[in-house]
């Protein structure tokens, strides 16, 4: 694998969210048969210029062959790895209700490399019963199942007014990341990655390209890999 140019921060969102959208279409690709693709046919696909594909790759090292484009399964190898996608990631969820439940039976977690190893709740009625096989347990129990479990990463699925109490026990329970369904803004220390996924504003958003009769190819797409997501922080 190439030698990383750059470390995380000094990357910008906007590339740094798009080199999911290239895994995705080169990983689609490969199943296709392509051995090979172009920063042309990559960028096409997405809504890119070929220049901002090569300009996005070449913050993680020299990828390709002038003229002869990229190995698709070397490509997607080195993506993996600066994504952190070649390993697994354990996961534990925050919260049994509707969010969170279909979350815990969301088969392709697991396919991708993250599998939801605990659930809490912070109801009492909850504690004991299962989603999909695995036991909600109470938020008393959180600190040292993550402990445990070997937990990277929690997934806040809690009331607005619960979730900055929520995200602060993950943290303390050694949480390096978070992913916060709940519809507000989220304050972690420096060192604790954490984006936020609001379906309001993103039904927002959508509702305004309509209103506005935008028919543009990242809207029609809807890859809009230059956007910022709905609520990062």
């Amino acid at each position: 694998m190439p030698e990383r140019k750059s470390n995380s921060k000094s990357i910008p969102r906007p590339a740094a969210r798009r080199l999911s959208l290239y895994l995705r279409e080169l990983a689609s690709r490969l199943e296709q048969g392509e051995t090979t693709v172009s920063s042309k046919g990559l960028g096409r696909t997405l809504g890119l210029t070929d220049a901002q594909v090569r300009k996005d790759l070449a913050l993680f090292g020299q990828f390709g062959h002038p003229g002869r484009g990229y190995a698709t399964s070397d490509l997607i190898d080195s993506l993996r790895k600066i994504m952190g996608r070649d390993r697994a990631w354990r996961v534990c969820v925050v919260g049994a209700g509707n969010i969170g439940r279909a979350l815990v039976s969301y088969d392709r977690f697991r396919r991708e490399g993250f599998e939801i190893a605990a659930v809490f709740d912070g109801a009492a009625a909850l504690a004991g019963s299962d989603i999909g096989g695995i036991r909600i347990r109470p938020m008393t129990d959180l600190a040292k199942v993550v402990t445990a479990e070997k937990i990277a990463l929690g997934i806040i699925a809690v009331p607005r007014e619960s979730a900055q109490q929520v995200a602060d026990a993950l943290v303390a329970a050694g949480v390096r990341g978070i992913l916060n369904f709940a519809p507000r803004r989220i304050e972690v220390r420096e060192g604790i990655g954490i984006v936020s996924v609001d379906f309001t504003v993103a039904l927002e958003q959508l509702a305004f390209q309509i209103a506005f009769g935008r028919d543009d190819g990242d809207a029609a797409s809807g890859h809009s890999p230059d956007a910022e997501a709905p609520t990062q922080v």
